[in-house]
């Protein structure tokens, strides 16, 4: 089964310095929009261990430590890397167009 996709524009390109993570939010959700050496990635903005949003914690290389516990993810594949973070953080496909910030989200009804 196919999931549809609606591309949201999270933010301007140029409003992301490299190695750094800002925050989205839309529709009533909150997201985690990541500007690493080899491009933009996006997640889910909370941890999936207590609820922090990760735009507050640091990225150090293809990493984001979470500011409450400094567990830290994969942005990359979302996997955990240390405790006390256990559960994978869901990722979000992303691209660029005019010089924005897409990220894909799922359509309403789908997963």
């Amino acid at each position: 089964m196919t999931t549809e996709l609606e591309w949201v524009a999270a933010c301007s390109a140029g409003d992301i310095e490299e190695e750094d993570v800002l925050r989205f939010d839309h529709t009533g959700q909150t997201y985690a929009i990541y500007h690493l050496r080899n491009g933009f990635f996006a997640s889910d903005g909370w941890c999936t261990h207590e609820r922090a949003h990760l735009a507050d914690g640091l990225v150090l290389g293809d990493q984001i430590e979470c500011p409450m516990h400094l567990g830290r993810f994969d942005i990359k594949t979302g996997d955990p890397l240390n405790p006390p973070v256990c559960k994978k953080l869901r990722l979000h496909p992303v691209k660029l167009q005019d010089g924005n910030v897409l990220i894909g989200l799922s359509v309403a009804g789908q997963s």
